[in-house]
């Protein structure tokens, strides 16, 4: 019989997702959680009625006074780093949400600690794991593509930045945080929809390519719709709005990123991710507006251009459920620290080129 592992999750927004996960799987048992929020604590018998474990206030406490297996680490980014190496140190397995850290050097010091401490540490990169993304990586890996030398990923929404309203949009995700939450202040978040979105759609491109490194970026943010935004609910809105970048990859590729809370677009929520190959190209997006997929692939046969669009995707299990399995199995996790280090290396890079209008080195 497969050891039942203790997990505690630290922060009810995204952490439950996490909390679901955890209880869904035969093998893990909840026994803790925190959250500094009076609400989401009051919710819990509501909402996870199956979890019957402790509930903190703090993180840090929870760490503190339980001997667990795992911690998802679910809070504002300035607060990654110091619980995640808290967590490591006590002898847990840490599952983080993205970004990784507030910067590289943050993120660095948590995987240096992992080593030390020989525990897991991994990064909630969730779009790697739908089934689309999936059969995407297979495909590639069977030589579908051939050389990438191209690729373009985008996540634009014409007004969704957190908390604020937004007519006939279809679906919720932008709104689970207040008005003037901690997605505003870049104190307490590092950045903007680059930090909220972006950090998803560049990982995403780099796993399918293979995860190249950078070796330079060149990139612009602008701020022209949240301080209106804010100031009309009387809030301070510090971080961009808009991020674009292009990166220069260590095998001669190319990578362009775009990211928005807020732009002029027909759509309101557009994702999109474009590879180009030697042999075929392919291009995901997202249907209805919405958190659905669809993958298209184009190639040559006998001289002729062929499109075709991908069938049922097998599902997959959710990062919780496979990182639970990495776990009691010790087997590696599907992302692992080293790439949320270097998606913190060329976040940092961006933010650096768009405040000198230079393009920065990374190699």
């Amino acid at each position: 019989m497969a050891k039942m592992l203790k997990a505690g999750v630290i922060g009810l927004g995204m952490g439950g997702n996490h909390l679901a996960g955890y209880l869904a799987h035969p093998d893990v048992e909840v026994v803790a959680i925190a959250d500094r929020r009076e609400d989401r604590r009051a919710l819990l018998p509501t909402n996870y009625p199956d979890f019957k474990g402790k509930v903190y206030t703090e993180g840090m406490e929870m760490i503190q006074n339980e001997k667990l297996d795992i911690v998802s680490v679910a809070v504002p980014n300035n607060q990654h780093m110091e619980l995640t190496i808290a967590a490591l140190e006590s002898g847990a397995h840490v599952l983080c949400e993205k970004p990784m850290a507030m910067n590289e050097a943050e993120a660095q010091k948590m995987l240096d600690t992992a080593k030390r401490c020989n525990r897991k540490l991994g990064i909630d990169f969730s779009y790697r794991f739908y089934p689309q993304s999936r059969a995407m990586k297979d495909m590639i890996s069977e030589g579908a593509l051939g050389d990438i030398y191209y690729g373009r990923s985008v996540w634009f929404r014409r007004r969704g930045i957190p908390g604020t309203a937004r007519s006939n949009f279809n679906t919720g995700a932008a709104n689970s945080a207040p008005m003037g939450s901690w997605f505003f202040d870049k104190a307490q978040s590092g950045g903007g929809p680059l930090i909220d979105l972006g950090v998803h759609r560049l990982d995403l491109a780099l796993w399918l390519m293979g995860y190249p490194k950078p070796t330079w970026v060149m990139a612009s943010t602008y701020t022209k719709f949240g301080p209106d935004i804010a100031a009309k609910a009387g809030c301070k809105y510090t971080v961009e709005d808009l991020a674009c970048a292009m990166i220069k990859l260590d095998n001669g590729a190319t990578l362009e990123l775009d990211a928005s809370w807020a732009c002029n677009i027909k759509e309101h929520e557009l994702q999109t991710i474009r590879l180009l190959g030697t042999k075929g190209g392919m291009y995901q997006y997202n249907l209805n507006e919405g958190y659905s997929y669809q993958v298209e692939y184009y190639n040559e046969l006998a001289g002729r251009a062929f499109d075709c669009a991908m069938h049922n995707a097998a599902p997959m299990p959710s990062s919780f459920a496979l990182f639970a399995d990495a776990v009691r199995d010790d087997t590696p996790f599907l992302v692992q620290p080293e790439e949320g280090v270097t998606v913190m290396r060329i976040l940092d890079a961006i933010y650096r080129s768009a405040e000198t209008g230079e393009p920065v080195k990374l190699a």
